[in-house]
């Protein structure tokens, strides 16, 4: 696979789960050609720096996609995959990144409007 078709796919847990559930579509990715980061939000899978308890925001649970993607060169682009409630994290890293991600991908994922409160659309339906 040339160099510019390659990419780097970050693939974004559930809750529940950790990077681990990704391990069926990790290798068929890379065998591909593409780089794959699965990462562990904040007090999943097997990061342990900190309880579940100690989570209080959803900016801290999605702290480690942030760094990750803050962490990469300004002319990288990503392929974001969230999973489940992993939408939330990656709606906020599209926000916060948007120059950094090439396409997110909401794979049976909450897909939240990151600019209205959480109730607009039932409020827009109860109008």
């Amino acid at each position: 696979m040339s160099e510019e078709k390659k990419k780097h796919f970050i693939l974004v847990h559930g809750v529940g789960h950790g990077a681990w559930c990704w391990y069926k579509v990790k290798p068929l990715l890379e065998a591909s050609g593409h780089r794959v980061s699965a990462l562990n939000l904040a007090a999943c899978g097997i990061d342990t720096t900190r309880s579940i308890t100690e989570i209080t925001t959803c900016e801290q649970y999605s702290e480690p996609l942030m760094k990750v993607l803050s962490s990469l060169p300004s002319d990288e682009k990503v392929v974001l995959v969230g999973h489940s409630f992993g939408g939330l994290s990656i709606s906020m890293a599209m926000d916060k990144f948007p120059d950094k991600i090439s396409v997110s991908v909401f794979l049976t994922a909450f897909m939240p409007d990151t600019k209205h409160s959480p109730s607009f659309v039932i409020e827009k339906q109860s109008s």
